[in-house]
């Protein structure tokens, strides 16, 4: 996240107005519902985690014991079994 100054961006009535409520720190503005980006969608890390499931699966269909792929993905034998269980992406 950016830091930005208020004064260079905002028209001045309304950097008065919000000093009213608040001087001198950071102020998160948060985007609109509408725009807000979901959980991992900015750093490609909801991407890593569908393919690595998917690889899974493929995996476990393929003959590897949950045993195995908990000792490839370093995952507990619970996390394994949901991730098999899941349906495909």
């Amino acid at each position: 996240m950016k830091y930005q100054n208020a004064e260079e961006i905002l028209p001045a009535r309304l950097v008065a107005e919000i000093q009213k409520y608040v001087q001198g720190t950071q102020l998160y503005i948060p985007k609109q519902a509408g725009q807000r980006m979901g959980w991992g969608e900015r750093n490609g890390q909801r991407r890593y985690l569908r393919q690595r499931n998917r690889e899974i699966r493929r995996r476990y269909r393929e003959g590897w014991s949950i045993e195995q792929l908990m000792g490839e993905y370093h995952l507990g034998y619970e996390s394994i079994r949901k991730i098999i269980y899941q349906r495909d992406d």
